[in-house]
């Protein structure tokens, strides 16, 4: 009993990680505060030309 549990387990496992690639998420990418404040000078740089 106890390798027909282990190869379920591990094959459980395999599946929730392909799972977990498939799946895409709505959310936007993480911008730094760093990155926000070059950004936004880039922005101000431009507008002023």
């Amino acid at each position: 009993m106890n390798r027909k549990k282990k190869m379920n387990d591990i094959l459980k496992k395999k599946v929730k990680k392909a799972n977990l690639k498939l799946q895409t998420s709505n959310k936007p990418k993480y911008v730094s505060k760093a990155e926000r404040a070059k950004l936004a000078e880039e922005e101000n740089t431009q507008e002023q030309e």
